[in-house]
């Protein structure tokens, strides 16, 4: 059995998604955990719905001790999957987990990453841009918002006529498609 653990800050709609594709059994993929740096995010009471463990975590957890690294270590994960988390992973859970922490940036990488650069900031800034097209880039984490290898990117076109708000539909309909296969797939690349 390989073991996910999710990392969000938000609503918790990509999380939702990654459960449910892997609520199979017969995938031999487990989601273990839930962590989110939010308390108040809608994604903790996903985690409940779901049936899912929810870690709460601040900043000393992730920055200033090893605790968040003891429990992923103990939860025997295999991959961590970012999922709409804000916070810029440490260089020391990247060391401990090297090339096993990814990432789903709601852009073309590496147009529109950065610091700043999540959820309607992007897709406004792809409009107000006037792209053409615009997608998805799963990628790997390192010590720099958005500058990890990419794995795999996707895109979708935009009309003339296409708000942010459009955009982000198109968007997210990639990241359901995607991501789950892709967690999928890096996992049976683990031994």
């Amino acid at each position: 059995m390989k073991n996910i653990v999710l990392f969000a800050s938000g609503n918790g709609t990509i999380v939702q998604n990654i459960v449910e594709y892997f609520g199979d059994k017969s995938k031999n993929i487990c989601v273990r955990l839930i962590v989110c740096n939010n308390a108040n995010a809608y994604v903790m009471t996903r985690a409940k719905n779901l049936n899912i463990d929810a870690l709460h975590i601040d900043k000393k957890m992730i920055y200033e001790n090893n605790t968040l690294i003891d429990i992923l270590q103990k939860n025997k994960t295999d991959l961590i999957v970012l999922a709409g988390f804000l916070w810029l992973i440490p260089e020391s859970m990247i060391n401990a987990f090297p090339n096993k922490i990814i990432n789903i940036h709601p852009a073309l990488l590496p147009k529109y990453g950065g610091k700043g650069m999540y959820g309607m900031h992007v897709h406004q800034a792809v409009i107000a841009n006037q792209e053409a097209y615009t997608g998805i880039s799963i990628h790997y984490v390192n010590q720099h918002y958005d500058e990890g290898n990419i794995i795999f990117q996707e895109k979708c076109f935009i009309s003339p006529a296409d708000t942010a708000e459009d955009v982000a539909q198109k968007v997210h309909q990639l990241e359901y498609a995607h991501y789950p296969k892709i967690i999928e797939q890096l996992l049976q690349e683990i031994h």
